[in-house]
């Protein structure tokens, strides 16, 4: 819902919603008790979380398309920097400068609230992918969306047929001014929207690669989001957070630094994706599976922090490359919409996941159960695309042989 909102309200007002919604997380993390609060707290920071699109939308709505890959190393940057530094000194105030937890947090709210003060002197985009079409050269036919959280640019070919009503880049004024009138704001018919959305989508998942990469993607991340999500409770039963001295935030550092590292280095990998994609989908999810496993059989925690270090680098890789993958052919508003179903499946499924494994009006599993789960569930995902890879090769060879025997 909040993909259609941000396209709707032009993004600007969803990213304020951000903003606040994490304010109040924050302050109620300080001084909030109690059950019921948490679960407020809980819902305000789902809203948060849930309005990142709207930040990385706007981004692009803004910019002239000759600065999209420039932007795009700004903002992987900007998260990159963000999150490491919030790691790194959040370990060091509390390892060296004996920081409480409390104060972490009166940090993290002034930082949000300091953001959330900047967002308000942004401007206000006119134009949006799906809502707001205008004729533009800041949205060209050949632009293809960037996945800035995943590290990932890509370009569209020039094969790709330009969307009716747009306008040749090369004969839009560039302060726009003879073309104000044009501008101005125009009655959006939302059903009509919604049902070319809805003609997108299925043509979108029509193709059988689109559709294996994007339930990848959509399985993958689920498993992802919940082991991350728990991964410091299991590291609290492993080793007591007041008995020792800990330091995942240093962990959450190195995984991000050496993850980014390994988006970068397969950008730079020349191979065959449509002919071993779904096998190397196979080998590496069996490897995530594996360093799920050994996080929670091997009750050491330096063991713990190795193999979370080697599940996010392995995901991170992966999810940049399916993002290559999934943008390759197709335009920017198709690529938002599939970029916006697949996280929604993934979400989705997490949110069944975790009724059914860790809600107590579920099976209420303990923690360590609970990731011996997700070891087989990242091992089953493993296993459904070996067979689909197996299936993918032997049929690419049987019609290299017929064309052969042909000829």
């Amino acid at each position: 819902p909040v993909f259609l909102a941000t396209d709707y309200l032009r993004y600007k007002p969803v990213v304020l919603l951000q903003g606040l919604s994490l304010i109040i997380t924050w302050f109620m993390l300080l001084y909030a008790e109690g059950l019921r609060a948490i679960q407020f707290l809980e819902f305000f920071y789902g809203m948060g979380t849930a309005a990142d699109i709207a930040y990385y939308s706007y981004i692009y709505s803004i910019v002239d398309i000759n600065l999209y890959q420039k932007v795009t190393s700004y903002c992987r940057s900007a998260t990159l920097v963000g999150y490491t530094v919030g790691s790194v000194s959040g370990q060091v105030l509390v390892s060296v400068a004996g920081w409480s937890l409390f104060s972490l947090n009166v940090i993290s709210l002034t930082s949000i609230s300091v953001a959330f003060g900047t967002a308000w002197f942004l401007p206000m985009p006119q134009k949006s992918l799906f809502f707001h079409h205008v004729s533009s050269q800041q949205l060209s036919w050949e632009m293809k969306v960037m996945d800035c959280k995943n590290g990932s640019a890509v370009q569209d070919h020039s094969s790709v047929q330009r969307v009716p009503g747009w306008e040749d880049e090369t004969k839009v004024p560039l302060n726009g001014e003879s073309h104000s009138a044009e501008k101005r704001e125009q009655k959006v018919d939302i059903v009509q929207v919604l049902k070319d959305l809805w003609q997108d989508f299925l043509q979108c998942y029509s193709s059988r690669t689109m559709l294996c990469w994007s339930v990848w993607w959509a399985l993958s991340t689920c498993g992802y989001f919940q082991v991350i999500n728990y991964a410091q409770g299991l590291w609290e039963m492993v080793l007591p957070s007041h008995s020792t001295e800990i330091y995942n935030g240093a962990v959450e550092a190195a995984s991000t630094l050496l993850g980014a590292v390994a988006v970068f280095v397969v950008g730079h990998i020349k191979t065959s994706w449509a002919m071993w994609g779904e096998v190397a989908l196979a080998l590496f999810s069996f490897l995530i599976a594996a360093a799920v496993y050994i996080m929670d059989t091997v009750r050491n925690i330096w063991v713990c922090y190795a193999s979370y270090v080697v599940f996010r680098i392995i995901y991170m890789l992966l999810i940049t490359i399916a993002t290559f993958q999934i943008a390759t052919n197709l335009s920017v508003e198709r690529y938002a919409l599939v970029f916006g179903v697949n996280t929604f499946i993934a979400l989705a499924l997490q949110t069944l996941l975790t009724l059914i494994v860790v809600d107590a009006s579920g099976l209420g599993l303990d923690i360590f159960t609970q990731f011996m789960i997700y070891a087989s569930y990242f091992a089953a995902i493993s296993l459904v695309f070996l067979g689909s890879g197996i299936y993918s090769i032997v049929r690419a060879y049987r019609r290299q042989k017929q064309m052969e025997s042909r000829s």
